[in-house]
């Protein structure tokens, strides 16, 4: 069984190594293992430290079963005794993230009777705690992160020990613990008790900051995404800057920037409102235009056009408008960005299939679409040259089918 001495000195990031045993795992994986370790290992939510042992970097810490703990290695190192280091930073982020998790989940407890399902803790981005809900107001949710930087200000100590079964029913534990033996008790100065293995700050002040930046319904529980300390700091730093430069194109200061913004947002809204206005205008101008340009052959009214940049939309739009008149056939398509879009309409009474005639036009370009006997549309590559006279290819695939009328 490895000594896990970063239960009494979680801020000890360095020590002297005793490596007593080498092994390598499946995988060519190397396991050093030490009597006693400050390295803390995957636990409880919690990730696990990395560091140094002499030479080799520690990438991953578990605890077995049996109580021993491995530290792999990025490569051996020989037994006996090395300098260790740990990284200090993601340790730092770790206890901070976690401490935090214990007061906000108690915070929930004491002010909604909300109880803590799980959580994940993190040490470079959001850490997690699932509530055994699924709704908190948005007022819920500023109050619960008041009162937690609240006892974050008043620096509570944070004392771990270790109590055996018979003396579980003397700790008011906020979740019962779901271990046997000895038992390590995480007490945030007579505010939260916690069974757990991980590490944490010494004194709440340390947590420095705690931030909410998300809340949302996972399986039916209510998921909280909070940051503490350097990473809640890192994240205003962030939103600071951004704000500024936000603020620098609204040309405005960052204070008025909700009120600079519902203002652009509302011309925005405008100017798509009479752009709007606008594209109906203009369909219905260009539905008059065709017309004026059709051709007829064996009484069939052929309206074609091929234009620049069109949307897709637009042109169904307008071979609907024409192909619910009698005898008539309507073969739009437009180019954008090298890219050949076309729909084809037939009215109800040609005996034309909208299909067929579009698949002719599109065989030029290796095209592909869909659609009905009515109403069809697709598109493909462009090649420059083709689809340059519509009105008479289309004329020539009419010659090409047999149709009743």
């Amino acid at each position: 069984m490895t000594e896990l001495s970063y239960f009494k000195d979680p801020n000890r990031m360095e020590f002297q190594a005793e490596v007593t045993r080498i092994q390598y795992l499946q995988n060519g994986i190397i396991a050093a293992t030490l009597p006693l370790t400050y390295f803390a290992p995957t636990g409880g939510g919690q990730d696990h430290d990395v560091g140094w042992i002499g030479e080799a970097r520690v990438i991953d810490v578990i605890k077995l079963d049996d109580g021993e703990v491995y530290h792999f290695l990025d490569r051996e190192v020989p037994v006996g005794i090395h300098n260790a280091r740990i990284d200090s930073d993601r340790r730092i982020r770790n206890m901070q993230s976690h401490t935090a998790q214990h007061i906000l989940s108690r915070v929930f407890e004491l002010d909604n009777d909300f109880n803590t399902l799980s959580s994940s803790i993190n040490f470079d981005h959001p850490s997690t705690i699932d509530l055994d809900t699924v709704s908190i107001s948005s007022s819920g949710l500023r109050n619960a992160e008041d009162k937690a930087n609240k006892i974050v200000q008043q620096n509570l100590p944070v004392k771990s020990y270790l109590i055996n079964d018979e003396e579980i029913s003397t700790i008011p534990f906020r979740r019962p613990p779901k271990v046997t033996g000895k038992i390590r008790v995480v007490e945030i100065d007579g505010f939260d008790y916690s069974a757990c293995g991980g590490t944490h700050c010494e004194r709440t002040g340390t947590v420095g900051l705690i931030k909410i930046v998300k809340s949302e319904i996972q399986n039916k529980k209510l998921r909280i995404h909070f940051l503490a300390g350097l990473l809640a700091l890192e994240f205003i730093q962030e939103m600071y800057e951004k704000m500024n430069a936000v603020s620098g194109f609204l040309e405005t200061g960052w204070e008025q920037v909700e009120i600079a913004v519902k203002k652009q947002m509302d011309g925005i809204h405008g100017l798509r409102q009479k752009m709007e206005d606008y594209r109906i205008k203009f369909l219905e101008l260009e539905k008059n235009q065709l017309r004026t340009n059709q051709i007829t052959y064996k009484s069939i009214k052929i309206i074609t056009n091929l234009y620049n940049d069109l949307d897709q939309s637009d042109l169904k739009q307008l071979v609907n408008s024409m192909r619910i008149e009698n005898c008539t056939l309507a073969v739009l398509a437009s180019i954008s960005d090298s890219k050949l879009t076309m729909v084809v309409g037939c009215s109800d009474d040609i005996g034309l299939d909208a299909r067929l005639i579009m698949d002719s036009h599109l065989k030029k370009i290796n095209g592909a679409g869909g659609g009905d006997k009515y109403l069809a549309q697709g598109g493909g590559n462009y090649i420059p040259g083709t689809m340059q006279d519509l009105a008479q290819d289309t004329v020539n695939i009419i010659k090409q089918i047999k149709f009743s009328r």
